[in-house]
């Protein structure tokens, strides 16, 4: 038994009944997680990541079933047990932490009183140990004062400690196999990078095999131990995380590495690479190898033989007919673009355009009131408010990009919403080429509107239902530029075209397309009046690493045609690199840091840039980077801290003067300006030899 795989997944086949027929969605997928190895599942959105743990959870739908294979745990085969005694397996040998955090925990409850419910359920304690155990296990987790925590509900919690209790009830059994599904898509990469240091000791420290299921490569890179990369619902190569990303194998592994934004590695004008295509249809599947129709290195053996999985070195599998030529290095780098795993993009053409001040953003103000108890009131206390963006300024020339970048809570969206007039500012003034810019949306001209567009985060929420793709894009033609009647359709296929969709989109709606092409489609809405600037907000989050390059390259592209300028919002550092021009690092509603790309990835920068850009997850386990960990959550914007705002969590936190006065601007030449009390020659010296208190 001590040889046994913890998780042994053998040849398994899963399948959805739909429509009266049963589609294979996985098929014959084999792979094996030890104790205390963290084994990753990554791949494309539809690839079966998902799909695949559900089963191996017993947690399918009622139109699922594995049709063919075994899952054991231990070597008892899981497919063979009743309800009733998975009741005994589920909490006791297998748990899950699901994506969602605030959506998995029972609201009208304390968290302390749901970790102790499973401690009585599992081990019979009583009422006081069951209460014990659960503040035990908050501390496990390194939530600070546990007993505080534990009389909370989950929506007095923010995302990230909501995250750390999930975990700790998960371990509170002590299962021999957790699942977990995206558990950090949803965090700040602050808060990310706490979590997963948090779950990377305690799986060694339990010795628990984990199944990751996650599209971020940086993650993996980070925390697993193994890797499996899907598509389609099928296993293209599976190794040691070391192997994997050093020597990918499989043309897909290679495109998905190929795709990602590489922090400090893309700040030349490149053109991410892209992988041609979309997955294949379920129902038509092709013949032979499931990727030939989308893979850059595939001959016509490729489209009539299906591979099989083979053992190229140890311990590493790969379905591909051509991977020794891949091996030996006579295919796949140069097509790739990949040199030593490391990307080369083709290079865009360069701007140099002479700068031309478009947008000013001067001195803005917002803030929203909140609920105030009737006896606060009554007793003549002033109203509550929240700050969510104070004195910010900044200025925005022709055809350049500004990213917005910060936690969740920051004001990097109010501060959009206010630019486009969606939030009416308090005070303070935006210019658009001279002209003021009215508060509100509906008090500016038609001639301001159309120069002016929004793409937001969600576009199925901003895309309507009921009307067709061409409609959505219509209304703006018809409405703001002008378009006469009679040239409208030609401009909408222009407008599908440049964003790599053919004119036959206009005639679907966004329940048929996918979440990449609806996003096209809200940017093809967004360039219909040809506008000066366009407010991405978390444009691209969602999306897949694949798409995602799809996305930015076009984005980069029309910029340069069209000489638009962005102001695009992210909590992702690598990808404002890559897009960024200008960079403003906002906290607490305050701009803490702004400067060129160049200059905020060089030293001096300020702490909060410091540390958001040390807990980016490098796609790269070779790479070792210097970690500033941010364990504190982010202050309520209700009650702001005095001083300067980021005192509370700064790891560089000078005394006094830190907590009671506002920190001065510094300015460091070029349009790069700190925050900050700290002198930049001194805090130019301290980031060069890291304090070993505040860094891992």
């Amino acid at each position: 038994m001590a040889n046994t795989p913890v998780l042994s997944i053998n040849d398994v086949t899963i399948s959805y009944r739909i429509e009266k027929r049963w589609i294979d969605t996985v098929r014959n997928v084999s792979l094996k997680v030890n104790a205390g190895e963290t084994y990753g599942l990554v791949g494309e959105s539809g690839s079966g990541k998902t799909t695949l743990l559900l089963a191996a959870m017993r947690f399918l739908a009622d139109n699922g079933r594995v049709s063919s294979g075994s899952i054991d745990l231990e070597g008892e085969n899981l497919l063979t047990k009743s309800t009733e005694q998975m009741r005994q397996i589920w909490g006791a040998k297998l748990n899950m932490v699901p994506q969602d955090p605030g959506g998995s925990l029972n609201p009208s409850l304390t968290i302390g009183q749901q970790i102790a419910e499973i401690a009585k359920h599992h081990y019979h304690l009583s009422e006081r140990d069951a209460w014990a155990k659960a503040l035990d296990k908050l501390t496990e987790v390194r939530i600070a004062d546990a007993e505080r925590v534990a009389k909370r509900y989950p929506h007095q919690l923010s995302g990230g400690m909501q995250q750390r209790v999930l975990i700790a009830m998960a371990l509170s059994t002590e299962p021999k196999l957790l699942m977990l599904d995206e558990p950090t898509t949803n965090l700040d990469v602050t808060t990310e990078a706490v979590v997963l240091d948090l779950f990377h000791d305690l799986m060694r420290q339990h010795d628990t095999a984990t199944l990751y299921v996650t599209h971020n490569l940086g993650v993996v890179a980070q925390v697993c131990d193994r890797a499996a990369v899907l598509y389609a619902g099928e296993l293209m190569e599976d190794a040691p995380v070391t192997e994997l990303f050093a020597r990918p194998l499989h043309p897909y592994t290679m495109e998905l590495m190929s795709c990602v934004p590489r922090l400090g590695t893309n700040l030349q004008r490149v053109r991410l690479r892209t992988i041609n295509g979309n997955l294949p249809s379920l129902r038509n599947l092709p013949t032979g190898c499931i990727f030939a129709p989308r893979c850059p290195l595939a001959i016509d053996y490729c489209f009539r033989n299906k591979p099989s999985a083979v053992e190229a070195i140890p311990g590493h599998m790969v379905s591909c007919h051509r991977w020794p030529e891949i091996a030996e290095g006579r295919i796949g780098h140069d097509i790739l673009g990949m040199s030593d795993t490391q990307i080369s993009p083709t290079a865009l053409p360069p701007r140099s355009v002479p700068f031309q001040p478009l947008l000013n953003v001067d001195d803005v103000n917002k803030t929203f009131p909140v609920g105030t108890p009737l006896l606060d009131t009554l007793r003549g206390k002033p109203p509550l408010s929240v700050r969510a963006v104070d004195h910010a300024s900044f200025t925005l020339g022709a055809g350049e990009t500004l990213g917005l970048v910060g936690e969740s809570g920051s004001g990097k969206t109010t501060l959009a919403r206010c630019i486009v007039g969606l939030a009416e500012r308090n005070s303070g003034k935006v210019t658009l080429t001279e002209i003021e810019l009215a508060p509100k949306v509906e008090r500016r001209p038609i001639d301001v509107l159309k120069r002016l567009q929004m793409v937001f985060q969600n576009p199925e929420e901003s895309l309507n239902p009921y009307q067709s793709i061409g409609d959505a894009i219509r209304r703006p033609l018809l409405k703001l530029a002008n378009v006469p009647p009679d040239r409208v359709d030609r401009r909408v296929a222009e407008l599908l075209r440049a964003v790599h969709l053919s004119e036959s989109y206009a005639e679907r709606f966004p329940a048929e397309l996918s979440g990449g092409e609806k996003q096209r489609a809200a940017i093809a809405r967004a360039f219909a009046t040809n506008p000066d600037i366009i407010v991405c907000d978390e444009s691209v989050s969602a999306l897949d690493v694949s798409v995602q390059a799809s996305i930015l390259n076009l984005l980069q592209e029309l910029k340069l045609q069209e000489d638009t300028a962005y102001v695009f919002i992210s909590h992702d550092l690598a990808v404002v690199s890559y897009l960024a021009d200008t960079i403003a690092v906002v906290y607490l509603g305050q701009i803490m840091e702004i400067g060129s790309r160049d200059a905020i990835f060089a030293l001096p920068q300020h702490p909060y840039t410091e540390a958001l850009i040390s807990a980016v997850p490098i796609p790269d386990p070779t790479v070792t980077t210097e970690r500033i960990r941010l364990e504190a959550d982010i202050p309520s914007p209700v009650n702001l801290p005095s001083g300067c705002r980021f005192h509370t969590r700064c790891p560089r936190k000078i005394g006094a003067i830190c907590e009671q006065q506002e920190p001065p601007w510094y300015d460091l030449g070029d349009g790069h300006f700190i925050r900050c009390h700290i002198p930049p020659e001194e805090l130019k010296a301290a980031q060069e030899t890291l304090d070993n208190s505040h860094v891992e």
